[in-house]
């Protein structure tokens, strides 16, 4: 059964980290979060010039899991559990903040003495009560390990971050089932893609245009910078790309249905949680980025 296209979201843009624009679906005034997922921001495209490039200096997080997926540019990310990693174009890092961490994402050395262009994405997935204080972890995925497929006829392409596409499957493991691809569509393509009964989801054009919900009882057409939200009920969700064709994620996960309480970094089911995370974060708890910066 194909789902049908729900309602349309409009992202916003807005000013994150140390300086730098995200384009973003949600949170908005429109809508303040998607179960299971808090927050997707679509960073740049920008073309930084020497000296130019910004990134997030250390920051907390507790109680959900950050997951970046680079398109261009470089980055380093740093933790006070001695997590470090380089991304580069195609790579994502899966990072599970759990109990707490302190964070760091900056732009690598060379990029930010020659400048060049960044475009990537970050996506926050919130964890079921049970899961929030586990033990952070990353999963640093570089782009030759996440799979690659091709429709029969190669005008339709799919990065597999989570889940499943066109018989293949990702190696990353999930606290929740998530299905997390990315679609490039040449001109008039479609593609039909598996989406579990059991989960919600969304596709989000980046790029060009698309119809998304053939097949379904509903369908919407979506531009660059728009979100749609899809229907319960089915398996598969089809989409064709416009006459310039599309560059689509399509994200799904299953809902956890608990109260949120949220402050800035903080996610957790009750205003008392948030509080002691605060307090644990302020006294120390969360540790520190040891001094030094590590470079690409």
């Amino acid at each position: 059964m194909r789902r049908s296209a729900q309602r349309l979201v409009v992202s916003s843009r807005m000013m994150e980290g140390g300086g730098f624009v995200v384009r973003r679906p949600f949170p908005t005034e429109q809508m303040a979060q998607f179960d299971p997922f808090l927050l997707l921001d679509e960073m740049g495209p920008v073309e930084w010039g020497p000296g130019e490039a910004v990134g997030a200096p250390d920051h907390p997080h507790r109680g959900f899991e950050t997951v970046t997926y680079l398109l261009d540019g470089e980055m380093r990310h740093q933790d006070s559990h001695g997590h470090q990693g380089d991304l580069g174009p195609g790579d994502v890092q899966w990072m599970t903040a759990g109990s707490g961490v302190i964070h760091s994402e900056m732009p690598s050395q060379r990029l930010r003495q020659g400048g060049g262009r960044v475009h990537g994405f970050q996506l926050w997935i919130n964890l079921p009560r049970e899961h929030k204080m586990m033990d952070p972890r990353y999963q640093d995925v570089p782009a030759d390990l996440s799979p690659v497929v091709f429709s029969e006829e190669g005008d339709v392409r799919v990065r597999i971050i989570a889940g499943r596409a066109l018989g293949h499957e990702a190696r990353l493991m999930t606290v929740i089932p998530i299905t997390y691809l990315h679609i490039s569509l040449q001109a008039t393509a479609r593609i039909v893609a598996e989406v579990p009964q059991e989960q919600s989801a969304f596709a989000y054009v980046f790029e060009g245009s698309a119809k998304v919900g053939l097949g379904g009882e509903r369908v919407r057409d979506a531009d660059e910078g728009q979100a749609i939200l899809l229907g319960q009920e089915g398996d598969e969700v089809e989409m064709q790309a416009g006459h310039l064709g599309a560059e689509v994620l399509l994200i799904g996960g299953k809902s956890l249905g608990e109260p949120v309480a949220r402050y800035g970094p903080f996610v957790m089911n009750t205003t008392d949680e948030i509080r002691q995370a605060m307090a644990d974060y302020q006294s120390g708890q969360f540790g520190r980025i040891p001094p030094g910066v590590h470079e690409l």
